[in-house]
């Protein structure tokens, strides 16, 4: 039998995912938010603790909310003017023509949305087109979700198509898990889909070096021969990647795959997710660990997206500063400060 995404606390307990004892708390979070599993990344899960099984199973801490947490932590909802389109900044806008994803990570920012809804309608999706072609400053849309490499090449191609005729729109973005969590949907159909005379990216969701496996760095070629750039996108999680050793590894692995590291998130407010949560000084030593360790190419930006929909701000440290108007101290990668005027 074919192996199948896991979904059930039963079905996890039976892979030796989870231990029977933790059935009980497990179903009840499984109420709550949405869970899947791939076979690709069971094959990967060591335990529940360890870094790929803390981002996909169940944990009853999640059914927790600290204070400060939100259903909508980066406010989507306020900058929503019709279904499938989230247009926060002036010359950008997101394309979500489905809310479902090949796995379910147990930190989401949308967790409360993903896995319970399909993909637009036709009508829905067509509405969506139109907000776009009727907005001349949108320069770029970013494809997300859910995760639209779930699509079939065949509506893939359409929203290409669609997008790429719009003069104005000149660079299309997807953003995306399957080709680390799911490689096989990475097929030639699924790659031809996005080609276009316009800019298409692809960004690529990775938190640990243990989830580039053959199979994804395969998947990830396949794209950039195609001369489809493509970023990466982290989340700094406590527990999967709070030290400087393992984001060193992971960056340096991505960029040797073509992928240049673009984000590394900070980990947003949302419920039932203190336990993934580092401090913000935290993750600024984590930076300042790897200015000087690595290639400027393994780098990414350090952002926090504030709550209420207010965008994303780089909060990495800051090398510069001065105390009168004509002199500069400037810290160099070893922590040495010297003058500049």
């Amino acid at each position: 039998m074919k192996p199948r995404t896991l979904r059930r606390a039963s079905e996890l307990v039976a892979a030796g995912l989870v231990p029977p004892e933790r059935r009980g708390e497990i179903e009840r979070v499984v109420r709550r938010f949405a869970v899947a599993v791939t076979p690709h990344v069971a094959g990967l899960i060591e335990g529940a603790s360890d870094p790929i099984g803390r981002q996909f199973l169940p944990d009853a801490a999640e059914l927790r909310t600290a204070p400060e947490e939100r259903a909508d932590p980066i406010g989507d909802d306020r900058f929503a003017p019709l279904k499938g389109i989230v247009h926060r900044y002036p010359d950008r806008v997101l394309l979500k023509p489905l809310l479902v994803c090949p796995v379910y990570c147990r930190f989401c920012f949308r967790r409360e949305t993903v896995g319970k809804g399909g993909a637009l309608t036709a009508r829905e999706l067509a509405a969506a087109f139109g907000y776009i072609r009727r907005r001349p400053a949108i320069w770029e849309v970013i494809v997300s979700g859910g995760d639209p490499f779930l699509l079939s090449p065949r509506r893939l191609k359409t929203i290409v198509r669609e997008l790429a005729a719009m003069p104005h729109v000149q660079v299309i973005r997807f953003h995306t898990r399957v080709p680390v969590v799911e490689p096989r949907r990475v097929t030639t159909a699924l790659v031809a889909a996005l080609a276009a005379d316009k800019a298409v990216y692809v960004a690529i969701h990775a938190n640990h070096p243990r989830e580039l496996t053959v199979a994804a760095r395969s998947a990830c070629a396949r794209l950039a021969k195609a001369g489809i750039p493509l970023l990466g996108q982290t989340v700094l999680l406590k527990g999967v990647n709070d030290d400087a050793a393992t984001l060193e590894a992971l960056f340096r692995a991505l960029v040797a795959m073509r992928v240049k590291p673009y984000y590394l998130h900070h980990a947003d407010l949302a419920r039932g997710t203190g336990h993934f949560r580092t401090t913000l000084a935290e993750g600024r030593a984590l930076i300042r660990a790897l200015r000087g360790r690595v290639s400027g190419l393994c780098q990414p930006t350090y952002v926090l997206d504030l709550p209420g929909g207010h965008g994303k701000v780089p909060v990495g440290p800051c090398y510069a500063r001065t105390h009168d108007t004509e002199t500069w101290e400037i810290e160099d990668p070893a922590g040495v400060c010297h003058r500049y005027p």
